[in-house]
């Protein structure tokens, strides 16, 4: 691991005006992407089904641009190498 380089802990929604929403972290954008969908989707055949994950990606996308959001990571702050 590279120190000074940020690394991504969780996910979130960034509306419009840049502000994050925290009620929407998660550990990875599709968790995220299934917090912000009102259909339920299951986390199993979201990985195994390309024909499911092209619907959920459809939804997500019709709400990302309905609401101006995006899914965007949160980074820990970089550290300084210790010598």
């Amino acid at each position: 691991m590279k120190y000074g380089v940020g690394v991504v802990q969780a996910w979130t929604i960034i509306d419009g005006t840049g502000e994050l929403l925290p009620g929407f972290i998660a550990v990875s954008p599709r968790e995220v992407g299934r917090k912000v969908v009102k259909n339920r989707y299951d986390a199993f055949r979201l990985e195994v089904s390309p024909s499911y994950r092209e619907l959920f990606d459809r939804d997500l996308r019709t709400v990302l641009a309905r609401e101006d959001w995006r899914i965007a990571p949160i980074k820990r702050p970089s550290r300084k190498r210790q010598q």
